[in-house]
């Protein structure tokens, strides 16, 4: 089943979009701060989700101003903006920096997603920079959302590798079972996340591994109860954990507890969980779609075989989870070593900052 947006949630993005307009329109009157002042374009900030953890990072170095703003940072996830919003900062000569997610597509969006993406593609196009999250996102953009005459650069998301470090290598495996970690927020689209590795977790189990899965993040009611009845049926229900929904304070204690990562979402842009787990070491199992084989590369993980499809949602065979999974506990040392190695050397999120920090102020600099 795809994802689609309830009324109510579409009725009260219309809403919030008119007031977002509204504020641009207002600022006007607002002379522009001297010094860097970011305005995140109706973007909120949070734990939970990727798009609020993003903003929130952010505001922690550049704080959000909701007047006299002389810098404008949208997110292609919240795109708030109307086109004359748009149209009104282009002509006062402020900048436009655009962070670029995945787009909208049949396999996952069963709503209107060309309107969707139309809507996207309009802060797309107006920003002086694009930073796309993956390699994967700037080719879908370019596909989705049409080529760009402007500027930009692939800057993955990044991860505090000093919050996000290994638990101390003193639990034995010798008497206990190998623990697989799923993280997000998964409901009735993502479904097949859930169900595709409860089945290769039964394959590995079957096949002499002695290993449990633990689930963690907010899972829709229904669908926690099917695989509850999915993993009974198999004879594995007392090796399948909900932990339920976490902050960004728990999440690394949650990842330490693991041993290895699950990721089986097709397609997925460039997802924060995955840099959260090779920052503390595990492993990552994965289907080998989206951005997530530029995250972990050759040697922090294995990428399952999974068809490249924009129009139906593919995941690896439950004999290829659970032969991956056997594998990732065969060579858990060296991919354990590597994940937290590449976080360090590629994700970290102080690299990050200070991209954009350059990026800011070239912008800010050149709009004088």
């Amino acid at each position: 089943m795809r994802y689609s947006d309830p009324i109510t949630k579409k009725l009260a993005r219309k809403a919030y979009r008119l007031g977002c307009g509204i504020s641009v329109a207002a600022n006007i009157f607002i002379p522009k701060n001297n010094n860097l002042a970011v305005y995140y374009g109706g973007a909120r900030q949070g734990d939970i989700g990727g798009p609020l953890v993003k903003v929130k990072r952010l505001r922690e170095h550049f704080p959000q101003n909701n007047w006299g703003y002389n810098l404008v940072y949208v997110l292609s996830n919240t795109p708030y903006l109307s086109k004359s919003s748009l149209a009104l900062l282009k002509h006062r000569k402020i900048p436009i920096v655009h962070n670029q997610n995945g787009v909208f597509y049949k396999a996952w969006y069963e709503g209107d997603w060309i309107k969707e993406n139309e809507r996207m593609a309009l802060s797309y196009h107006a920003a002086d920079w694009v930073f796309y999250q993956s390699k994967f996102c700037k080719h879908a953009a370019q596909l989705f959302l049409g080529p760009r005459s402007g500027s930009g650069e692939v800057l993955y998301n990044a991860i505090d590798t000093k919050k996000f470090f290994p638990r101390e290598p003193k639990h034995s495996l010798v008497k206990r079972d190998f623990v697989f970690l799923l993280t997000g927020k998964i409901d009735s689209h993502l479904y097949y996340r859930l169900e595709s590795t409860i089945k290769g977790l039964r394959m590995a189990n079957k096949n002499g591994l002695r290993s449990r899965l633990k689930i963690a993040g907010w899972v829709e009611r229904d669908i926690q109860l099917r695989a509850m009845d999915l993993s009974k049926k198999y004879g594995i229900a007392n090796k399948v954990e909900f932990l339920g929904p976490y902050t960004q304070k728990e999440a690394p204690s949650i990842y330490r507890a693991a041993d290895a990562y699950v990721m089986t979402k097709h397609n997925d842009p460039c997802p924060n969980t995955v840099l959260e787990a090779m920052s503390c070491g595990l492993p990552v199992l994965y289907s080998n779609s989206g951005g997530v084989p530029e995250l972990v590369g050759d040697d922090a993980g294995i990428g399952l075989l999974c068809e490249q499809s924009w129009d139906s949602p593919f995941v690896p065979s439950a004999q290829s989870i659970g032969d991956g999974m056997i594998e990732i506990v065969e060579r858990r040392k060296k991919f354990s070593t590597v994940a937290r190695q590449r976080a360090i050397d590629l994700f970290d999120i102080s690299d990050w900052i200070d991209r954009h920090k350059n990026i800011f102020e070239r912008l800010l600099m050149e709009s004088k």
